[in-house]
């Protein structure tokens, strides 16, 4: 019986063959362990990074399989993941804090696959593992922002109820109120006996001054809360990275787990977790010379900051808004094609910033860039991190007119940096502080032991199958086992295409779906 097929179906399922195996060979190749170099706002990589980072590796004996420069990060290929944890060390301390170093695990796809965006398909953490990073809060900041904060809402309490006072600030761990007389301080305590029942109020040494420290029930509140938080806003940052089935979880009473499978990107996940970027809007000391704030002459009510050409500057201490009042933020560019990050503020955030702009007309106000940076040195062979924190003043500008819900805020060095704060805005400020304490990729949750005895008993288990119905079908089966590797190529393929994740349940599916068309191929045949 002559095959009465048509011709153009018989290409069309080669063509879908092909192009499935093409897709699906990928996945043979592997990983590198490789260590990813980015760089920050403030720094560019160039040929200089690239020759210290070949002369930092030969001096230390690491034989790189490969250096990768793309414009915008290089990738260090190595023979194993020794040579890997080894390199980011040393390249950490090489290159300094102006580039971000990241474990990574980079596909051994070959170049021409990759030309025609042909990747491997993502293996979750119970197969091949992913990033892992171990988080710490710093309760301390978390107490002393809680501090600020109280001092800035016991002189508005004060003030609505008319009481004068000389200052109010922080000392260690005591917020001091020093009034002007003994009726206002009695009216003082009275007040804040009130309604801030969470202080613990006593007179002070001195004439006129009432101490006020926070209870430690409020502290323990306090940190619980910031740690609640911050898990929201590591969650909220995760899926702005798009990572699919993350793991965040608790881990004693400050530390945060967060658990990345099938990233491949480590350095952008590690700048949007780890970062702690955020905004100050303050408006600026006209009536003091910042050149003699700079000398150490400085005036109470203000603060010495810096722009980033160097210049100081004089701000008021009073903060107008901050990062955790914005509810929505995007990048993009002004009139100007300049970078620019467009602010939406909430209800409260809103009102305070309409009053202030109607108050303050024809006044400059500035904008704080605020980030809190861990650089890890090593000093007699042995890691020190160390905690510095950049506040910088990155935009200052006349008031024009009133503005309160929505507006926009300029002089970011580029567009990348634009994207990322508006990221971090958009994902929701963090409570206190954060740092990786810890940095490494996953191996299978299961042990590469099980993992190999479980491939191994699938290959087996298909092997069979196929003996099976050659034996017994002859050259029907023959085809069917042709058809069947197809589907499980096939199968692969789309998987590699969209990038989707492979974990244990997933490797159960497709074994399922073998299952299947083995039962539809001997229903067929048995016919």
């Amino acid at each position: 019986m002559q095959n009465s097929f048509p011709l153009w179906k018989n290409l069309f399922i080669v063509l879908v063959l092909g192009l499935g195996l093409l897709y699906a060979l990928p996945n043979i190749y592997g990983d590198d362990p490789s260590v990813q170099i980015s760089s920050t706002r403030s720094t560019q990589l160039s040929d200089d990074q690239r020759d210290l980072i070949e002369e930092t590796l030969s001096a230390q004996g690491i034989t790189a399989k490969a250096i990768e420069f793309s414009g915008d990060r290089i990738l260090v290929r190595l023979e194993n993941l020794d040579d890997q944890i080894k390199a980011a060390d040393y390249l950490k301390v090489a290159l300094g804090r102006g580039f971000t170093t990241a474990l990574n695990l980079a596909p051994a796809t070959p170049e021409w696959l990759r030309a025609i965006a042909a990747e491997p398909m993502y293996l979750g953490l119970d197969l091949r593992g992913g990033v892992h990073f171990l988080l710490e809060v710093d309760m301390d900041a978390a107490i002393k922002q809680a501090e600020e904060r109280y001092v800035g809402d016991i002189r508005g309490a004060l003030r609505a109820e008319k009481i004068r006072y000389a200052s109010i600030g922080q000392v260690n761990d005591v917020i001091q109120v020093k009034l002007k007389s003994e009726v206002d301080a009695a009216n003082a305590k009275a007040v804040l006996g009130t309604e801030f029942r969470s202080l613990k109020l006593a007179d002070g040494k001195e004439l006129f001054v009432i101490e006020a420290r926070i209870s430690i029930d409020e502290k323990k509140e306090i940190k619980k809360f910031a740690l609640a938080q911050n898990m929201t806003t590591l969650r909220n940052r995760v899926n702005e990275l798009g990572v699919a089935e993350p793991i965040i979880q608790q881990q004693g009473d400050t530390r945060i787990v967060v658990q990345l499978p099938g990233v491949q990107d480590t350095t952008r996940a590690k700048e949007i977790l780890g970062a702690t970027a955020s905004l100050e809007f303050r408006m600026v000391d006209i009536k003091h010379d910042a050149q003699l704030a700079a000398k150490g002459k400085q005036s109470i009510g203000s603060r010495l900051y810096y722009e980033r050409n160097g210049q100081p500057i004089l701000l008021k201490r009073q903060i107008i808004v901050t990062g955790d009042q914005i509810v929505d933020a995007s990048s993009g560019l002004d009139q100007n094609n300049s970078a620019a990050v467009y602010i939406t503020l909430d209800g409260v955030g809103a009102k305070k910033m309409g009053r202030t702009t109607r108050d303050n007309i024809g006044k400059p106000m500035a904008v704080v860039f605020i980030e809190n940076k861990v650089e890890t040195r090593i000093v007699n062979g042995k890691k020190v991190r160390h905690k510095e924190k950049l506040e910088e003043v990155i935009n200052v500008a006349t008031i024009q007119g009133v503005f309160s819900k929505r507006f926009q805020i300029t002089g970011l060095d580029s567009t990348t940096e634009a994207r990322n704060l508006a990221l971090l805005l958009r994902a929701g400020a963090l409570a206190a502080p954060i740092e990786i304490v810890e940095e490494r990729t996953v191996g299978p949750s299961l042990g590469q032991d099980n993992i190999d005895q479980g491939t191994l008993s699938v290959i087996v288990g298909f092997g069979l199958v196929l003996v099976f119905m050659a034996f017994y079908y002859k050259v029907f089966g023959l085809v069917a086992n042709v058809a069947l590797a197809f589907n499980l190529i096939i199968i692969v393929a789309l998987l590699s295409m969209i990038q989707a994740t492979l974990t244990l349940p997933g490797i159960a599916g497709i074994v399922l779906t073998v299952g299947m068309a083995v039962d539809a191929n001997v229903l067929i045949f048995e016919r």
